[in-house]
């Protein structure tokens, strides 16, 4: 019978002498050609310096830190975070940073009160170019530059959407030659700002509006038209008239709200409130323009075509301005009057302001 113990050893023993040999072979090559003493070699590889037969885990990267290390990173790090977050509080109650107003609050929010910042734009079509605020940021690459992310650097805002800032060279190119004679203007662009606005159209949805007045004026309306969007007075379209060509006529047919436009009083040869940016004509389609009798057969002149059964003032219906009425009430107490308070003529569309 053969001696299994016998064998075993017997058939160990090349077994030994080749992984010996092939590790006085790898030792060799190792230490002849690197910087490790034999010390380290065995350190660093106990398997084959001491023939253990466990299995040694994998060293950690070089740049991973023990566990303790990275919780005190960790901390140092939150700690920064919150330092940062100190600072920026800090800082946004200084004495130049912007107000926080909610959406609710009633406190009015004068030019001096509200400074001046940069935010996106929300919406509004037209754009401030390149030339009419400076250089752009450095951060922002330029095929990732959005024109809605440029702002005037002397913009107002009184409340989220609602702000007034001076002609931008793009706003000025969209009204030459429209709203805004190439030649022969005496209002100049300086005299002028634009004002940005949200409202509520006659669906019950929020929309983007714009509207170009005179830069006295800019503060009043801003408020005013927050208020109006604030009780969600219902508004049609504000839309520069430059949309329609400058044609005050065409844009009261669309009953879109607007303000300058320099032409002179419709009949007349003198400038209307309008050219200087201080009359705003509000939803014109259903609160027409009336001068009695002034047409040839005696009948009264009405204007837009279409909107006669509106001038009948003793009737009710929507989006009626009377004395009653919210707009009525912000622009007089604004310092506006009302052309339905005048005598010949009634022009229940119409706020205008007198300014020194």
């Amino acid at each position: 019978m053969f001696d299994i113990k016998k064998l075993l050893r017997q058939a160990a023993k090349p077994v030994l002498f080749l992984l010996t040999f092939i590790f006085i072979c790898a030792f060799l090559a190792h230490y002849l050609t690197g910087d490790e003493t034999l010390l380290d070699y065995a350190r660093n590889n106990p398997e084959l310096a001491y023939g253990s037969e466990e299995t040694v885990d994998s060293e950690p990267e070089k740049d991973a830190a023990p566990s303790s290390q990275k919780s005190e990173s960790t901390v140092e790090t939150k700690s920064v975070n919150s330092s940062l977050s100190q600072t920026t509080d800090t800082s946004s109650s200084g004495k130049n940073a912007m107000p926080t107003v909610t959406a609710d609050s009633d406190a009015p929010v004068t030019p001096s009160e509200t400074s001046t910042y940069t935010d996106i734009k929300d919406g509004i079509t037209n754009v401030p170019d390149e030339k009419s605020i400076g250089s752009k940021s450095d951060t922002v690459k330029p095929e990732e530059e959005s024109d809605a992310m440029i702002t005037h650097p002397d913009r107002v805002t009184y409340r989220d959407g609602f702000y007034y800032e001076p002609l931008t060279e793009t706003v000025k190119q969209r009204i030459t030659g429209i709203s805004y004679p190439q030649n022969g203007c005496t209002v100049p662009y300086e005299d002028l700002n634009y004002i940005g606005l949200k409202y509520i159209d006659f669906n019950g949805q929020e929309q983007i509006g714009e509207l170009i007045c005179n830069k006295a004026v800019a503060q009043d309306m801003v408020e005013i038209f927050y208020e109006l969007y604030r009780n969600e007075y219902r508004l049609e379209r504000v839309r520069l008239i430059d949309e329609y060509g400058g044609d005050d006529t065409a844009s009261m047919a669309d009953n879109n709200t607007s303000c300058f436009n320099y032409r002179v009083v419709d009949g007349t040869s003198h400038l209307s409130k309008h050219a200087y940016g201080l009359a705003i004509d509000v939803n014109p389609y259903y609160n027409p323009y009336v001068v009695f009798n002034r047409n040839e057969d005696g009948s009264d002149y009405i204007s837009p075509p279409g909107s006669e059964v509106y001038a009948d003032r003793s009737q009710s219906f929507a989006y009626k301005i009377d004395e009653n009425d919210l707009c009525y009430r912000l622009f007089t107490e604004h310092g506006f009057t009302w052309g339905g308070n005048w005598n010949s003529t009634k022009d229940y569309q119409h706020f205008q302001k007198t300014i020194e």
